[in-house]
């Protein structure tokens, strides 16, 4: 779908008292990892479909489970990647609880081993193709990741909280964003993602210290319920009416949340700090107490 352009020296661009663009619109994103490579593994088993109809019906047959298969692997691996990445992002996080990329690497082999068993080959080649396919898509994407990272010590019950809120809100954002490309303005969408990067900085401090959950609550559910009711209805209006008034007070809203999701992050980093200082300040009179 086009897109509007807009600038301060475009029609109906932005007016003075409106907030402008983030300065750093990539601040905390990474380019895809391997994006080549992922779109490459849906197209490669494409001319084995078509060659699939010029077979035989049993070698069409093989063909044919081949090509699902190797699809099914481009899929698995695809969101393994996106797992993986999700995974680095975060301070803390947990290993995903399905090997996505491992398991698409060994349907890659076996995709490719039936296609050798499709082409006259016998067990032998087959055995082989499924050898070197799963271990150079291995190679290719690596394994996921195997163990938790920042949970030593946490409590489980605590980070299941915490993981469970962090996924609600994140639907929310999720909404808001499809809602906003609705409304065809790129400095419109660039100023929801500015929003949602402040609004997962609180997430990840919540992340670390999973006693922050009860005070950043009311932030993570129902403001970014509110934000994104707001946004849906702004969308709404705005791709019909271009009205300029509802920009402005929609634009106000976002910096009004964008600034109180700041200040709790910001209370609650300075919280930590103050339970550190205390810890501290404990274990030197217990060293004091002991003559050390």
């Amino acid at each position: 779908m086009a897109q509007r352009f807009g600038g301060k020296y475009s029609p109906n661009g932005t007016t003075e008292g409106q907030s402008q663009p983030p300065s750093h619109p990539f601040r905390g994103k990474k380019p895809a990892r391997a994006a080549a490579r992922l779109n490459i593994l849906f197209f490669t088993p494409l001319p084995l479909a078509l060659l699939a109809f010029f077979r035989e019906p049993a070698q069409m047959a093989l063909s044919l489970l081949a090509v699902a298969l190797l699809l099914a692997a481009a899929w698995l691996t695809r969101e393994g990647v996106l797992a993986h990445e999700a995974y680095d992002a975060r301070r803390v996080a947990r290993k995903p609880a399905f090997p996505r990329k491992i398991f698409g690497s060994v349907l890659t082999g076996c995709g490719l081993s039936v296609a050798g068993l499709a082409g006259g080959g016998g067990a032998f080649e087959a055995g082989l193709y499924f050898v070197l396919g799963s271990a150079l898509h291995l190679i290719s994407f690596g394994p996921d990741p195997l163990k938790s990272k920042g949970t030593e010590g946490a409590d489980e019950f605590q980070q299941d909280r915490v993981a469970r809120a962090v996924a609600e809100a994140e639907k929310h954002l999720e909404y808001m964003s499809k809602a906003i490309r609705r409304a065809e303005d790129r400095q419109l969408i660039a100023r929801v993602e500015q929003f949602q990067t402040v609004a997962r900085d609180l997430f990840r401090t919540v992340e670390e210290d999973p006693r922050d959950l009860s005070a950043a609550r009311r932030y993570m559910g129902v403001y970014l319920m509110g934000a994104r009711d707001a946004t849906t209805k702004f969308a709404d209006i705005y791709s019909r009416t271009q009205n300029q008034q509802a920009r402005l007070d929609y634009e106000n809203l976002l910096t009004d949340l964008e600034t109180n999701f700041a200040a709790r992050t910001r209370s609650l980093l300075e919280a930590d700090k103050g339970d550190l200082d205390v810890e501290i300040e404990v274990l030197r009179e217990r060293l004091a107490r002991e003559g050390v």
